[in-house]
């Protein structure tokens, strides 16, 4: 599904605060053959004018390679097809997120000190809505979070400084490990407590995972490191890293694409791991509650990236039916917990949902719509029912007057 909300491994993205407007905004654009009149769509206050960003990355470019680095990270389903519950994945380059994200506190001066540039963190389960270990004991959860540093010798100095911090400590209790198929992992567990982390420099990156397991085994442990390196390592032979000096090169909307995403205020706008950002396809497979359904639907619809705006997304396929293909599966992946609702018959293919009793009103919104355009899918979400009506209607009209 595409989330705008959180799961417990990252900070909540709280509901927006019920809006009723009063009154319906202007819409732009003229009628084209075949074509509804989206001047006489009830968009609200939403923007549905043909925009550009502005694209200087200002001092963001290192946030922007952040974005890039989605496609960084294997989902866990690649790990193992068991591990099909997503729990979201972001982008940060702030030391202490990355640490309160998916490091142990005493990690922060680590990063401060060897100067992270920027990461991506994902995390997968075989259970799903994991509020912490007391509430699955038998579950198994892989996070993974991909660092990158300035050059091959500050991340393989990280590394060893992060594998360090961590195992010292407690020292007395913790005990290290090794891997033959990967000599230059620094890995440790505490035998007794089922789970096991690690960090290996590759490249310019440093690759931390911390599995959790059912039972505090050191063979099996190291067997899902081993797992996890596996699928880890390949994904980063197929990333291309922009160089360092020329962060600053990286546009913020290179291709239109946040400029499609119906807000009600585009002013001030800036790079943001969760409000303002562009991510690969790859994000949505972290995201989803079925990884492996939602990895093949993204394969075949050739979605090639999703831009996030406050609480709305823009995805771009392959061509329409790829486009229909997606919408169909991310519906689908979220069908559990929201049902289907009256969608405005005056927007052409829209289709909504509302959340039922089995879904979590702090972390989801009560309402979303989907609407495709040519090879576009807008997504929009919000906890009045008649502020995501005009805005499915907005996401339209912008499609329609930009594309």
């Amino acid at each position: 599904m595409v989330r705008s909300a959180r799961k417990p491994l990252f900070a909540v993205y709280l509901s927006l605060t019920a809006v009723v407007l009063a009154a319906c905004g202007s819409v732009h654009g003229t009628p084209v053959a075949g074509e509804i009149d989206v001047r006489e769509l009830e968009v609200g206050a939403y923007s549905t004018d043909k925009y550009r960003y502005d694209q200087d990355a200002g001092n963001s470019g290192a946030l922007l390679e952040g974005f890039r680095m989605s496609e960084a990270v294997a989902p866990t389903v690649a790990i193992d097809p068991a591990l099909v519950y997503g729990r979201g994945g972001r982008a940060t380059t702030d030391a202490a997120d990355a640490t309160e994200t998916a490091l142990a506190a005493v990690s922060e001066p680590v990063l401060e000190r060897n100067n992270l540039l920027a990461a991506f963190a994902a995390s997968g389960s075989d259970r799903a809505d994991l509020s912490g270990r007391e509430d699955a004991p038998d579950s198994t959860t892989v996070t993974n979070m991909v660092l990158r540093f300035a050059d091959e010798q500050t991340a393989a100095t990280a590394a060893q400084e992060l594998e360090d911090a961590d195992f010292d400590v407690a020292p007395e209790l913790n005990r290290k490990l090794s891997l033959s198929q990967y000599p230059d992992a620094h890995i440790h567990w505490r035998p007794g407590i089922a789970t096991v982390g690690a960090f290996m420099a590759y490249r310019d990156f440093v690759i931390s995972l911390f599995i959790e397991r059912p039972e505090a085994v050191e063979q099996d442990l190291l067997d899902w490191v081993r797992k996890a390196l596996d699928a880890q390592v390949p994904v980063l032979d197929k990333f291309e890293p922009t160089a360092q000096s020329q962060f600053s090169s990286l546009e913020v909307d290179p291709d239109g694409l946040l400029a499609r995403v119906t807000v009600k205020d585009r002013s001030g706008m800036e790079p943001d791991p969760r409000l303002f950002n562009i991510y690969g396809p790859t994000k949505l497979v972290h995201n989803a509650n079925d990884q492996s359904k939602i990895r093949k639907a993204v394969q075949d619809s050739g979605a090639e990236a999703m831009a996030n705006a406050d609480t709305g997304s823009v995805i771009r396929t392959r061509d329409a039916a790829g486009a229909e293909l997606l919408t169909t599966a991310l519906l689908a992946d979220e069908s559990d917990h929201y049902d289907t609702t009256d969608a405005p018959k005056e927007v052409p293919g829209a289709r909504c949902v509302r959340l039922n009793s089995k879904g979590d009103s702090e972390t989801e919104y009560k309402n979303r719509c989907y609407v495709t355009y040519k090879r576009y899918i807008g997504v929009v979400s919000s906890d009045d029912e008649s502020d995501v009506r005009q805005r499915v209607a907005a996401q339209y009209a912008l499609f329609a007057n930009s594309l």
